[in-house]
Protein backbone atom coordinates (compact mmCIF):
# COMPACT_ATOMS: atom_id res chain seq x y z
CA UNK A 1 0.00 0.00 0.00
CA UNK A 2 1.39 3.42 -0.98
CA UNK A 3 1.88 6.24 1.51
CA UNK A 4 -1.07 8.11 -0.02
CA UNK A 5 -3.37 5.12 0.40
CA UNK A 6 -2.16 4.63 3.97
CA UNK A 7 -2.92 8.23 4.91
CA UNK A 8 -6.36 8.16 3.32
CA UNK A 9 -7.13 4.75 4.82
CA UNK A 10 -6.44 6.12 8.29
CA UNK A 11 -8.36 9.27 7.46
CA UNK A 12 -11.32 7.06 6.58
CA UNK A 13 -11.09 4.50 9.38
CA UNK A 14 -10.56 6.65 12.48
CA UNK A 15 -13.15 9.39 11.77
CA UNK A 16 -15.68 6.69 10.88
CA UNK A 17 -15.16 4.93 14.20
CA UNK A 18 -15.23 8.15 16.23
CA UNK A 19 -18.21 9.48 14.29
CA UNK A 20 -20.16 6.27 14.79
CA UNK A 21 -19.60 6.39 18.56
CA UNK A 22 -20.62 10.06 18.66
CA UNK A 23 -23.79 9.35 16.67
CA UNK A 24 -24.71 6.55 19.09
CA UNK A 25 -24.39 9.08 21.90
CA UNK A 26 -26.51 11.50 19.88
CA UNK A 27 -29.19 8.83 19.48
CA UNK A 28 -29.23 8.41 23.26
CA UNK A 29 -29.40 12.19 23.59
CA UNK A 30 -32.34 12.30 21.16
CA UNK A 31 -34.16 9.73 23.30
CA UNK A 32 -33.65 11.76 26.48
CA UNK A 33 -34.03 15.30 25.02
CA UNK A 34 -35.24 15.40 21.43
CA UNK A 35 -35.47 19.21 21.41
CA UNK A 36 -31.82 19.70 22.32
CA UNK A 37 -30.73 16.93 19.98
CA UNK A 38 -32.41 18.58 16.99
CA UNK A 39 -30.96 21.99 17.82
CA UNK A 40 -27.44 20.59 18.13
CA UNK A 41 -27.89 18.39 15.06
CA UNK A 42 -29.06 21.37 12.98
CA UNK A 43 -25.97 23.35 13.97
CA UNK A 44 -23.67 20.45 13.05
CA UNK A 45 -25.53 19.84 9.80
CA UNK A 46 -25.30 23.48 8.71
CA UNK A 47 -21.55 23.42 9.37
CA UNK A 48 -20.66 20.20 7.52
CA UNK A 49 -23.09 20.72 4.65
CA UNK A 50 -21.45 24.12 4.25
CA UNK A 51 -18.06 22.48 3.74
CA UNK A 52 -19.45 20.17 1.04
CA UNK A 53 -21.37 22.92 -0.77
CA UNK A 54 -18.45 25.32 -0.47
CA UNK A 55 -16.32 22.72 -2.27
CA UNK A 56 -18.84 22.80 -5.12
CA UNK A 57 -18.64 26.60 -5.37
CA UNK A 58 -14.81 26.75 -5.29
CA UNK A 59 -14.57 23.94 -7.85
CA UNK A 60 -16.79 25.82 -10.30
CA UNK A 61 -14.83 29.01 -9.62
CA UNK A 62 -11.63 27.17 -10.56
CA UNK A 63 -13.11 25.86 -13.80
CA UNK A 64 -14.08 29.43 -14.70
CA UNK A 65 -10.80 31.21 -13.94
CA UNK A 66 -8.17 28.41 -14.07
CA UNK A 67 -4.71 28.69 -12.53
CA UNK A 68 -2.18 26.39 -10.94
CA UNK A 69 -3.60 27.03 -7.45
CA UNK A 70 -6.70 25.04 -8.32
CA UNK A 71 -4.78 21.99 -9.50
CA UNK A 72 -3.42 21.51 -5.98
CA UNK A 73 -6.89 21.29 -4.42
CA UNK A 74 -9.05 20.17 -7.35
CA UNK A 75 -9.19 16.53 -6.25
CA UNK A 76 -10.12 17.45 -2.67
CA UNK A 77 -12.82 19.79 -3.94
CA UNK A 78 -14.20 17.08 -6.22
CA UNK A 79 -14.21 14.55 -3.39
CA UNK A 80 -16.11 17.07 -1.28
CA UNK A 81 -18.77 17.50 -3.97
CA UNK A 82 -19.22 13.73 -4.22
CA UNK A 83 -20.39 13.69 -0.59
CA UNK A 84 -23.50 15.71 -1.48
CA UNK A 85 -25.69 12.56 -1.66
CA UNK A 86 -24.58 11.76 1.91
CA UNK A 87 -25.36 15.36 2.92
CA UNK A 88 -28.84 14.90 1.44
CA UNK A 89 -29.31 11.76 3.55
CA UNK A 90 -28.08 13.47 6.70
CA UNK A 91 -30.78 16.14 6.48
CA UNK A 92 -33.50 13.58 7.22
CA UNK A 93 -33.48 14.17 11.03
CA UNK A 94 -33.85 17.91 10.40
CA UNK A 95 -36.84 17.33 8.12
CA UNK A 96 -38.37 14.90 10.60
CA UNK A 97 -37.89 17.44 13.38
CA UNK A 98 -39.40 20.46 11.60
CA UNK A 99 -42.18 20.92 14.22
CA UNK A 100 -39.55 20.97 17.00
CA UNK A 101 -37.33 23.52 15.24
CA UNK A 102 -39.54 25.96 13.37
CA UNK A 103 -42.39 27.98 14.89
CA UNK A 104 -44.03 28.48 11.50
CA UNK A 105 -44.75 24.73 11.34
CA UNK A 106 -47.46 25.16 14.02
CA UNK A 107 -50.82 26.45 12.68
CA UNK A 108 -51.83 27.77 16.10
CA UNK A 109 -48.67 29.93 16.24
CA UNK A 110 -49.18 31.19 12.70
CA UNK A 111 -52.77 32.15 13.50
CA UNK A 112 -51.59 34.50 16.27
CA UNK A 113 -48.78 36.16 14.29
CA UNK A 114 -49.63 38.55 11.47
CA UNK A 115 -46.14 38.32 9.93
CA UNK A 116 -46.31 34.53 9.81
CA UNK A 117 -49.75 34.61 8.24
CA UNK A 118 -48.36 36.74 5.41
CA UNK A 119 -45.47 34.30 4.94
CA UNK A 120 -47.51 31.11 5.25
CA UNK A 121 -47.68 30.65 1.47
CA UNK A 122 -43.91 30.17 1.51
CA UNK A 123 -43.25 28.91 5.04
CA UNK A 124 -45.21 25.70 5.22
CA UNK A 125 -44.02 22.14 5.63
CA UNK A 126 -44.97 20.66 2.20
CA UNK A 127 -43.37 23.53 0.27
CA UNK A 128 -40.32 23.43 2.56
CA UNK A 129 -39.82 19.75 1.73
CA UNK A 130 -40.30 20.32 -2.00
CA UNK A 131 -37.75 23.13 -2.02
CA UNK A 132 -35.22 21.00 -0.15
CA UNK A 133 -35.55 18.25 -2.74
CA UNK A 134 -35.02 20.80 -5.53
CA UNK A 135 -31.90 22.19 -3.85
CA UNK A 136 -30.26 18.81 -3.58
CA UNK A 137 -31.30 17.84 -7.10
CA UNK A 138 -29.51 20.93 -8.44
CA UNK A 139 -26.39 20.46 -6.28
CA UNK A 140 -26.14 16.74 -6.97
CA UNK A 141 -26.68 17.31 -10.69
CA UNK A 142 -23.88 19.88 -10.87
CA UNK A 143 -21.55 17.63 -8.86
CA UNK A 144 -22.38 14.64 -11.06
CA UNK A 145 -21.45 16.30 -14.34
CA UNK A 146 -18.39 18.08 -12.96
CA UNK A 147 -17.03 14.77 -11.65
CA UNK A 148 -18.08 12.70 -14.66
CA UNK A 149 -16.33 14.99 -17.12
CA UNK A 150 -13.31 15.24 -14.84
CA UNK A 151 -13.05 11.44 -14.81
CA UNK A 152 -13.30 11.36 -18.59
CA UNK A 153 -10.62 14.04 -18.77
CA UNK A 154 -8.30 11.79 -16.76
CA UNK A 155 -8.72 9.05 -19.33
CA UNK A 156 -8.47 11.12 -22.51
CA UNK A 157 -7.64 14.75 -21.94
CA UNK A 158 -9.87 16.08 -24.73
CA UNK A 159 -10.03 19.92 -24.86
CA UNK A 160 -13.79 19.51 -25.34
CA UNK A 161 -14.12 18.28 -21.76
CA UNK A 162 -12.35 21.35 -20.40
CA UNK A 163 -14.79 23.55 -22.35
CA UNK A 164 -17.70 21.58 -20.94
CA UNK A 165 -16.44 22.08 -17.40
CA UNK A 166 -15.98 25.79 -18.07
CA UNK A 167 -19.36 26.23 -19.73
CA UNK A 168 -21.21 24.43 -16.95
CA UNK A 169 -19.51 26.34 -14.14
CA UNK A 170 -20.83 29.78 -15.13
CA UNK A 171 -24.54 28.89 -15.05
CA UNK A 172 -23.74 26.44 -12.24
CA UNK A 173 -22.53 29.25 -9.99
CA UNK A 174 -25.72 31.18 -10.74
CA UNK A 175 -27.79 28.14 -9.76
CA UNK A 176 -25.64 27.71 -6.67
CA UNK A 177 -26.25 31.30 -5.58
CA UNK A 178 -30.02 31.02 -6.10
CA UNK A 179 -30.44 27.67 -4.35
CA UNK A 180 -28.16 28.45 -1.41
CA UNK A 181 -29.94 31.79 -0.99
CA UNK A 182 -33.25 30.05 -0.49
CA UNK A 183 -31.71 27.20 1.52
CA UNK A 184 -30.25 29.69 3.99
CA UNK A 185 -33.65 31.35 4.34
CA UNK A 186 -35.34 27.99 4.89
CA UNK A 187 -32.89 26.22 7.16
CA UNK A 188 -31.56 29.04 9.33
CA UNK A 189 -33.22 32.43 8.89
CA UNK A 190 -36.71 30.96 9.32
CA UNK A 191 -35.76 29.85 12.83
CA UNK A 192 -36.64 33.48 13.64
CA UNK A 193 -39.30 34.09 10.97
CA UNK A 194 -40.14 37.64 12.07
CA UNK A 195 -36.57 38.76 11.29
CA UNK A 196 -35.01 39.31 7.89
CA UNK A 197 -31.82 40.63 6.32
CA UNK A 198 -31.01 41.09 2.65
CA UNK A 199 -27.31 40.40 3.34
CA UNK A 200 -27.80 37.21 5.34
CA UNK A 201 -27.85 34.80 2.40
CA UNK A 202 -24.70 36.29 0.88
CA UNK A 203 -23.01 36.04 4.27
CA UNK A 204 -24.13 32.41 4.49
CA UNK A 205 -22.65 31.59 1.06
CA UNK A 206 -19.35 33.32 1.72
CA UNK A 207 -19.14 31.37 4.97
CA UNK A 208 -19.58 28.10 3.08
CA UNK A 209 -16.76 28.96 0.68
CA UNK A 210 -14.58 29.98 3.61
CA UNK A 211 -15.29 26.66 5.38
CA UNK A 212 -14.41 24.70 2.25
CA UNK A 213 -11.17 26.59 1.67
CA UNK A 214 -10.16 26.17 5.32
CA UNK A 215 -10.88 22.44 5.14
CA UNK A 216 -8.96 21.76 1.93
CA UNK A 217 -5.98 23.86 3.05
CA UNK A 218 -5.85 22.05 6.39
CA UNK A 219 -5.94 18.78 4.46
CA UNK A 220 -3.26 20.03 2.05
CA UNK A 221 -0.89 20.41 4.99
CA UNK A 222 -1.54 16.80 6.00
CA UNK A 223 -1.12 15.40 2.48
CA UNK A 224 1.92 17.51 1.60
CA UNK A 225 4.00 15.99 4.38
CA UNK A 226 2.91 12.40 3.79
CA UNK A 227 2.32 12.01 0.05
CA UNK A 228 3.92 12.90 -3.28
CA UNK A 229 1.71 16.00 -3.41
CA UNK A 230 4.38 17.81 -1.42
CA UNK A 231 6.79 17.47 -4.36
CA UNK A 232 4.75 19.82 -6.56
CA UNK A 233 4.03 22.47 -3.94
CA UNK A 234 5.57 25.85 -4.66
CA UNK A 235 5.58 29.09 -2.72
CA UNK A 236 3.78 30.81 -5.58
CA UNK A 237 0.65 28.66 -5.44
CA UNK A 238 0.64 28.39 -1.68
CA UNK A 239 0.63 32.18 -1.65
CA UNK A 240 -2.25 32.20 -4.12
CA UNK A 241 -4.25 29.86 -1.91
CA UNK A 242 -3.43 31.91 1.17
CA UNK A 243 -4.51 35.08 -0.63
CA UNK A 244 -7.75 33.40 -1.69
CA UNK A 245 -8.43 32.45 1.92
CA UNK A 246 -7.61 36.01 3.01
CA UNK A 247 -10.01 37.39 0.39
CA UNK A 248 -12.93 35.42 1.76
CA UNK A 249 -12.00 36.23 5.37
CA UNK A 250 -12.20 39.93 4.45
CA UNK A 251 -15.36 39.46 2.37
CA UNK A 252 -17.09 37.64 5.23
CA UNK A 253 -16.10 40.37 7.71
CA UNK A 254 -17.23 43.10 5.32
CA UNK A 255 -20.66 41.51 4.89
CA UNK A 256 -21.05 40.77 8.60
CA UNK A 257 -20.18 44.36 9.53
CA UNK A 258 -22.40 45.77 6.76
CA UNK A 259 -25.37 43.78 8.04
CA UNK A 260 -24.73 44.95 11.61
CA UNK A 261 -24.26 48.59 10.54
CA UNK A 262 -27.43 48.69 8.43
CA UNK A 263 -29.56 47.15 11.18
CA UNK A 264 -27.99 49.37 13.86
CA UNK A 265 -28.55 52.51 11.78
CA UNK A 266 -32.12 51.54 10.91
CA UNK A 267 -32.94 50.72 14.56
CA UNK A 268 -36.19 49.00 13.55
CA UNK A 269 -38.07 46.96 16.13
CA UNK A 270 -38.41 43.97 13.80
CA UNK A 271 -34.66 43.86 13.03
CA UNK A 272 -32.67 44.74 16.16
CA UNK A 273 -33.85 41.81 18.38
CA UNK A 274 -31.68 39.43 16.34
CA UNK A 275 -28.53 41.26 17.42
CA UNK A 276 -29.74 42.03 20.93
CA UNK A 277 -30.06 38.32 21.58
CA UNK A 278 -26.49 37.82 20.36
CA UNK A 279 -24.65 40.62 22.16
CA UNK A 280 -26.13 40.38 25.65
CA UNK A 281 -26.38 37.86 28.46
CA UNK A 282 -22.97 36.32 27.84
CA UNK A 283 -23.28 36.06 24.07
CA UNK A 284 -21.04 39.11 23.72
CA UNK A 285 -18.09 36.90 24.69
CA UNK A 286 -18.91 34.45 21.92
CA UNK A 287 -19.26 37.39 19.53
CA UNK A 288 -15.87 38.64 20.65
CA UNK A 289 -14.34 35.22 20.02
CA UNK A 290 -15.77 35.27 16.48
CA UNK A 291 -14.43 38.76 15.81
CA UNK A 292 -10.93 37.84 16.98
CA UNK A 293 -10.51 34.30 15.67
CA UNK A 294 -12.77 34.42 12.63
CA UNK A 295 -11.47 37.74 11.31
CA UNK A 296 -8.85 39.78 13.17
CA UNK A 297 -6.22 37.10 13.84
CA UNK A 298 -6.52 35.28 10.47
CA UNK A 299 -6.49 38.65 8.70
CA UNK A 300 -3.27 39.75 10.38
CA UNK A 301 -1.52 36.40 9.93
CA UNK A 302 -2.53 36.01 6.30
CA UNK A 303 -0.96 39.35 5.48
CA UNK A 304 2.42 37.71 6.12
CA UNK A 305 4.25 36.08 3.23
CA UNK A 306 5.99 33.76 5.67
CA UNK A 307 2.69 32.30 6.80
CA UNK A 308 1.48 31.76 3.23
CA UNK A 309 4.78 30.24 2.07
CA UNK A 310 4.88 27.54 4.77
CA UNK A 311 2.34 24.83 4.15
CA UNK A 312 2.19 23.55 7.73
CA UNK A 313 1.66 27.03 9.17
CA UNK A 314 -0.99 27.83 6.57
CA UNK A 315 -2.69 24.49 7.22
CA UNK A 316 -2.68 25.09 10.99
CA UNK A 317 -4.22 28.52 10.52
CA UNK A 318 -6.87 27.02 8.21
CA UNK A 319 -7.72 24.35 10.80
CA UNK A 320 -8.10 27.01 13.50
CA UNK A 321 -10.32 29.03 11.18
CA UNK A 322 -12.48 25.95 10.64
CA UNK A 323 -13.05 25.73 14.42
CA UNK A 324 -13.92 29.44 14.45
CA UNK A 325 -16.45 28.76 11.70
CA UNK A 326 -18.18 26.21 13.94
CA UNK A 327 -18.27 28.67 16.85
CA UNK A 328 -19.65 31.32 14.50
CA UNK A 329 -22.40 28.92 13.47
CA UNK A 330 -23.24 28.33 17.14
CA UNK A 331 -23.45 32.10 17.70
CA UNK A 332 -25.79 32.52 14.74
CA UNK A 333 -28.07 29.52 15.38
CA UNK A 334 -28.28 28.80 19.11
CA UNK A 335 -29.72 32.16 20.30
CA UNK A 336 -32.75 31.57 18.07
CA UNK A 337 -33.98 28.97 20.57
CA UNK A 338 -34.00 31.06 23.77
CA UNK A 339 -33.43 34.37 25.50
CA UNK A 340 -30.81 33.16 27.98
CA UNK A 341 -27.04 33.25 27.72
CA UNK A 342 -24.90 30.64 25.99
CA UNK A 343 -25.32 27.12 27.32
CA UNK A 344 -23.01 24.50 25.87
CA UNK A 345 -24.81 21.18 25.95
CA UNK A 346 -22.73 18.06 25.40
CA UNK A 347 -24.77 17.39 22.25
CA UNK A 348 -23.37 20.62 20.80
CA UNK A 349 -20.03 18.80 20.64
CA UNK A 350 -21.24 15.25 19.98
CA UNK A 351 -23.35 16.18 16.93
CA UNK A 352 -20.56 17.97 15.00
CA UNK A 353 -18.15 15.12 15.84
CA UNK A 354 -20.71 12.50 14.79
CA UNK A 355 -21.73 14.09 11.50
CA UNK A 356 -18.16 15.21 10.87
CA UNK A 357 -16.72 11.75 11.42
CA UNK A 358 -19.13 10.17 8.96
CA UNK A 359 -18.64 12.98 6.43
CA UNK A 360 -14.82 12.94 6.64
CA UNK A 361 -14.79 9.14 6.26
CA UNK A 362 -16.96 9.40 3.14
CA UNK A 363 -14.76 12.22 1.86
CA UNK A 364 -11.57 10.16 2.34
CA UNK A 365 -13.18 7.17 0.59
CA UNK A 366 -14.02 9.39 -2.37
CA UNK A 367 -10.59 11.04 -2.40
CA UNK A 368 -8.65 7.78 -2.57
CA UNK A 369 -10.62 6.61 -5.62
CA UNK A 370 -8.74 8.98 -7.94
CA UNK A 371 -5.17 10.31 -8.26
CA UNK A 372 -4.41 13.32 -6.07
CA UNK A 373 -3.56 15.34 -9.17
CA UNK A 374 -5.83 15.54 -12.25
CA UNK A 375 -3.95 13.79 -15.04
CA UNK A 376 -4.85 16.02 -17.99
CA UNK A 377 -5.69 19.31 -16.34
CA UNK A 378 -4.46 22.11 -18.67
CA UNK A 379 -2.83 23.87 -15.71
CA UNK A 380 -0.89 20.78 -14.57
CA UNK A 381 2.20 21.58 -16.64
CA UNK A 382 2.29 25.09 -15.17
CA UNK A 383 2.17 23.56 -11.69
CA UNK A 384 5.12 21.25 -12.37
CA UNK A 385 7.13 24.03 -13.95
CA UNK A 386 6.55 26.24 -10.94
CA UNK A 387 7.55 23.44 -8.56
CA UNK A 388 10.65 22.67 -10.64
CA UNK A 389 11.65 26.31 -10.67
CA UNK A 390 11.17 26.57 -6.90
CA UNK A 391 13.42 23.60 -6.32
CA UNK A 392 16.39 25.14 -8.16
Amino acid sequence: MSSTETVLERMQRWPLAIGAVALVLCAWGAYSNVQQFLRSYLLAYIFWSGVALGCLAVLMLYHLVGGGWGVLIRRTLEAGTRTIPLVALLIVPVLAGIPHLYAWAHPEVVALDEHLRHKSGYLNVPFFLIRTVVYFAVWAGLAFFLNRWSSQQDRGGSPLLERRLHNLSGPGLVLFVVTVTFASLDWVMSLEPDWYSTIYSALFMVGQVLSALAFVLALLGLLASRTALGEVLSARYLRDLGNLLLTFVILWAYMAFSQFLIIWAGNLSEEIPWYIRRIKGGWEWVAGFVIVFHFALPFLLLLSREVKHRVRVLAGLAAALLVARLVCGFWMVAPAFGEGGPRFHWLDWAAPIGIGGIWVAAFAWQLKRRPLLPLHDPNLRELFQSAGGASH
